[in-house]
Order: C-alpha cells, then sequence, then structure tokens
C-alpha cells in the first residue's frame, strides 16, 4: 500500500546537505534537540515501525513526508546506525546539553577545593565514558577491561590535570583560576575518547563505498573519525567554559550574588546551557558524519582488496562516531 510520500526518498542519509556546514549544522540541531530525550518507548517504537516499512515500500496513506522525516530524526536519536541497538538513554546526544550544563556548571563553580575538583571531574568522565561507549563508531564489542582501563585512565587524567593546574594558578588572578576545569576536560577527551575507542585503532572500522557496500576494515578511518572527535568535543567545551567564567566574574562583584551566593551555581548552569545549546550542534557539524577517506591512504592490504573488488573505488565512507 503506498501512499502520497514518495518511495524514492533516501532516509538512509540526512535531510540536508552534508556536504556543507550548514546542511550539517542543520541535521545536528534536529539531533540534538533535547526533547527527544523526553519520547515515550511507544514513540521510538513508532518511529521504528515507520522508517523500517518505509525501508520495504509500505507507506501509510496518511503519512506526510515531514512526519517520515520527524521519524527517521526520532529513530537516529535513539538507535545506533551500525549496531541497530536502543542506545542508552544519557549517552544519547539529545542528552548532551542537559547534562553538560549541569556537570560543566557544577564543575567550574566548586573548582576551588580538592573534594570538589575530585567529585565534578570523577562525574564529568563517568558521563563521558558513557557517551563515548554510546556513540561508539563500528558494531565490534568492547570488552570490560577495555571500558575501566579507559575509565580510570581518563578520570585521572582529568583530576591530576585539574589538582595541578589549580595548585600553579593560587597565586594568579581568579579569572584564570576559572579556566582550570577547561584545561582538564581538554586533557582528559585526549585520553578518554582514545582509549574508550582502542579496539577501533587495533582492529579498525568499517568502511563502505558510496552506496553502503562494506569493503573492509580500517585503522587508519579509526584515527581520523577518533582525531576528529576530539577535537570537535574541544571545540564544544570550550564556549560554556570559556564565556561565563567572564559573565560570573563580574556578577560576584555585584550585590546580588554577594547577597545570595548560592545563586552562583544556577546562573553559571545556565549560562554554560545557553553556550551548549548552540555550540554542540555547531561542533558537530565541523566534520561529516559520514567521513571519507581517499583509497591511497588506506593501509596496503586494505589498498589492495578494495583495487580487487572494487576497482573504480577512489574513496572510502565511514561513520566517525560522535
Amino acid at each position: 500500500m503506498t501512499g502520497e510520500v514518495s518511495l524514492n526518498i533516501n532516509i538512509k542519509e540526512p535531510r540536508w546537505d552534508q556536504g556543507t556546514f550548514i546542511g550539517r549544522a542543520k541535521h545536528f540541531f534536529t539531533v540534538t534537540d533535547p526533547r527527544n530525550i523526553l519520547l515515550s518507548s511507544a514513540q521510538l517504537d513508532n518511529a521504528r515501525k515507520i522508517i523500517h516499512d518505509y525501508r520495504q515500500g509500505i507507506v501509510n496513506p496518511e503519512l506526510t513526508e515531514d512526519e517520515l522525516w520527524r521519524a527517521k530524526y526520532v529513530y537516529d536519536s535513539a538507535i545506533h546506525p551500525d549496531t541497530g541497538e536502543k542506545m542508552i538513554l544519557i549517552g544519547r546526544m539529545s542528552a548532551q546539553v542537559p547534562m553538560n550544563m549541569t556537570i560543566t556548571g557544577c564543575m567550574m563553580t566548586f573548582y576551588k577545593t580538592t573534594p570538589a575538583v575530585v567529585l565534578w571531574q570523577w562525574i564529568n568522565q563517568s558521563f563521558n565514558a558513557i557517551v563515548n561507549y554510546t556513540n561508539r563508531s563500528g558494531d565490534a564489542p568492547i570488552t570490560v577491561g577495555q571500558l575501566g582501563t579507559a575509565y580510570v585512565s581518563a578520570t585521572t587524567g582529568a583530576v591530576a590535570t585539574a589538582l595541578g593546574l589549580n595548585s600553579l594558578t593560587k597565586h594568579v588572578t581568579p579569572l584564570i583560576g576559572r579556566f582550570v576545569p577547561f584545561a582538564a576536560v581538554a586533557a582528559a577527551n585526549c585520553i578518554n575518547i582514545p582509549l574508550m575507542r582502542q579496539r577501533e585503532l587495533k582492529h579498525g572500522i568499517p568502511v563502505t563505498d558510496e552506496n553502503g557496500n562494506r569493503l573492509g576494515e580500517s585503522t587508519k578511518a579509526a584515527q581520523q573519525a577518533i582525531v576528529q572527535v576530539v577535537i570537535s568535543r574541544i571545540l564544544m567545551a570550550a564556549p560554556g567554559m570559556a564565556i561565563p567564567p567572564f559573565i560570573m566574574n563580574s556578577l560576584e562583584r555585584k550585590a546580588f550574588l554577594k547577597r545570595f551566593p548560592w545563586m552562583s551555581a544556577p546562573i553559571q548552569v545556565g549560562l554554560v546551557g545557553v553556550c551548549l545549546v548552540f555550540a554542540t550542534p555547531l561542533c558537530c557539524a565541523l566534520f561529516p558524519q559520514k567521513s571519507s577517506m581517499s583509497v591511497s591512504h588506506l593501509e596496503h592490504d586494505i589498498q589492495a582488496k578494495v583495487r580487487e573488488s572494487s576497482p573504480g573505488v577512489e574513496y572510502v565512507y565511514f561513520n566517525k562516531g560522535l
């Protein structure tokens, strides 16, 4: 039963042109929409059914094109593109803004004492570990040992960086001290993401031709994917951790916060949230989700395999992860 909606819409790809930054930004503003975390299981199952039926050539006569795209984004917001499994709720990209604004705001408010630094860096890295695992590239499993190593290493690195920098900033202005959490987060991202995705670095991630036909697994593609994700994550955190310190440094001199110091944390969380609403999708859009690499840049054995099985292919494609 075919309805009004054309069956020629390619719902495997985003709605907007991913070859442009604007197209990718529109895509990620939809993907990171915090309202998606409020969706019920019934709504997710309905979206899954619409997408599954459409792929089989079955379309409800009352379905519109906008509803089809909405179903695709609801589906994509909760289902991993490689494994097909439902993603952990707080690890989904739609949970990034509310989770990060709370954690980051508290890290930047409670950064002066050692217990507070340890607590909030631990919470942040616990959250990052969940996000990195949930949004990993490829469909290969990751062991409990690998998860534990990445988690402990990133948490230790973040805490050590934060405590070390805190000790160095005791004799400088309070404004400089406010940037310590950002330095710790940047250092931790450089540790956490490669360790969490170490299996990809060792065994490679799936690479395909432009039609999605799997050509093999490449560690070179994994390296490119992870570098791009690290850059995006650091830049994503930058506005929320760089702009509020200047504002808070000024506000704390005003009578209001001197009278109501407990308002410092809520205000800082709110400021971080405003920054993240824009920084999260815009930084996710820096690099195409479906990343590409020239066949000549792959490992020699993969090059030979591609040349033999698909001689006309010049570029391979892969999911870089988030």
